[in-house]
């Protein structure tokens, strides 16, 4: 049986939606994936760029609200930014993971730099999903 991850952020447009985008691809066999924000809005259109860059198309993915999710019980909940992890209400899951990602979205600059600065974040998710969910590492 899957285990069911849920990933939580604050608007749920960009860094849990990489996230739900990676461990969907990579290990969509052991994992039914989830995101989740406290405030959502649009999916972040640069996030879904950088993205199709590397083959991965989260174009179809939208940005939810918590709540919808508030009668699933999770087998693990992570929050990708601090943001949540302070202000998120309780979210139960039988084991809860604080990853903390800089927000590529706060990034004031160019369209260059901000790509540039997605690619980063987005690497950095990319790296932290191999290393604590292949073979099923975070048991």
């Amino acid at each position: 049986m899957k285990q069911k991850i849920l990933f939580l952020c604050t608007q749920n447009s960009a860094r849990s939606q990489i996230a739900e985008g990676f461990l969907k691809t990579f290990y969509r066999d052991k994992y039914e994936v989830f995101s989740a924000g406290l405030r959502p809005c649009s999916l972040n259109p640069y996030a879904v760029e950088v993205m199709k860059e590397i083959g991965i198309d989260i174009s179809n993915q939208y940005s939810k609200s918590i709540y919808k999710f508030k009668n699933i019980r999770f087998d693990i909940v992570v929050t990708v930014c601090d943001n949540v992890k302070e202000t998120c209400p309780f979210f139960p899951g039988k084991k809860i993971i604080h990853k903390g990602f800089n927000d590529p979205a706060k990034f004031s600059g160019s369209e260059d730099g901000t790509l540039n600065i997605f690619r980063k974040v987005r690497d950095e998710i990319k790296d932290w999903i191999v290393e604590t969910f292949s073979d099923k590492k975070i048991h």
